[in-house]
């Protein structure tokens, strides 16, 4: 199976897994913890799609390209931010890059927790065949928002007190209880 093309394209998997090992800071957790989230949204359209939830499926896609694109964007974000430490020219300028680099992943937290709780809703009411994949799917959701809430914290360490840790912290407390249901 796994080197069949026409189910999952391995070769698209392993380059993305070589972009993850490689020893280059971007991407990583913060694009790892996006596309995990992606996968998981993934599933829960196909969950949707075979219970005939046409609106939960257009919102695990929705959900989905949101969090690609945000992968991406937390990459970018983490290589200025990088950039930004090593240069150490301006005070502010760092002050944005580093806020920018928790504003990402704290942006991932909520898209995954949008996605656990849509695959618990479905794990509930979409089609009894297809409540394991739901399940799985909010457990990915909710482990994704959790390492994203991680970052969050990592990203803005020397500001304890911060707001946006607390509410990283809220949103994966909130998609690890829509995955325990």
């Amino acid at each position: 199976m796994w080197d069949d093309p026409g189910l999952v394209d391995v070769l698209d998997i392993e380059a993305l897994l070589d972009a993850l090992a490689a020893e280059e800071p971007a991407p990583g957790g913060g694009s790892a913890a996006a596309l995990v989230g992606a996968m998981a949204a993934a599933l829960c359209t196909k969950v949707a799609r075979f219970s005939g939830d046409g609106g939960a499926g257009a919102q695990g896609a929705a959900l989905r390209r949101r969090l690609t694109a945000l992968a991406a964007e937390d990459a970018a974000a983490f290589t200025a931010a990088l950039e930004q430490l090593h240069e150490r020219r301006d005070d502010f300028d760092l002050g944005r890059a580093l806020a920018l680099a928790a504003d990402v992943p704290l942006r991932i937290a909520g898209a995954c927790a949008d996605v656990a709780d849509l695959a618990a809703a479905l794990a509930e009411h979409g089609k009894p065949d297809l409540e394991p994949d739901a399940r799985a799917a909010s457990l990915l959701a909710a482990a994704a928002s959790r390492s994203a809430a991680l970052l969050v914290e990592a990203n803005l360490g020397a500001t304890p007190g911060d707001e946006r840790i607390l509410r990283a912290r809220l949103l994966a407390d909130g998609a690890k209880a829509a995955a325990s249901e």
